[in-house]
């Protein structure tokens, strides 16, 4: 039995960045390529408690979970995966975050330290935000 390591319990992230638009014109064409696509935008204000502007990315007619905050400063040691189906959808984010201007890290490769079919590519983005794409499927 193959153990299905795709679930989470995460419903959504907000990640605080220094320039919205810098970043929403980087995640944009990159998370397009894995089918995440930028569901909303929120103007700053728009609630009492939200006073900066906010971008939502998600899969379309579900839901954003992956938030993009205004005029914030990126943690130390950041980092976000997504999960992919395939490992031609690693490769396909890979090659789109380096096109974006993202800084490679690890290229696609196997990464049997996390377990046997753990498939990833990991780049740093505009921000300095480690990312990562990864394929858990055995011969996805």
């Amino acid at each position: 039995m193959t153990l299905d390591r795709s679930g989470s319990r995460i419903d959504h992230l907000n990640v605080a960045v220094p320039d919205l638009t810098a970043a929403v014109a980087f995640y944009g064409p990159v998370l397009a390529t894995i089918g995440i696509t930028k569901m909303l935008e929120i103007p700053p204000n728009a609630t009492p408690n939200q006073p900066t502007a906010m971008t939502g990315f998600g899969l379309a007619d579900v839901k954003p979970y992956f938030w993009l905050i205004d005029g914030g400063t990126v943690g130390t040691n950041m980092h976000l995966a997504f999960t992919v189906d395939t490992r031609d959808d690693v490769a396909a984010f890979h090659r789109a975050a380096l096109e974006a201007g993202a800084t490679s890290l690890l290229a696609p490769a196997v990464h049997p330290e996390y377990h046997a079919d753990y498939y990833g590519a990991f780049v740093r983005d505009l921000h300095g935000i480690n990312l990562e794409a990864v394929c858990h499927r055995v011969g996805a």
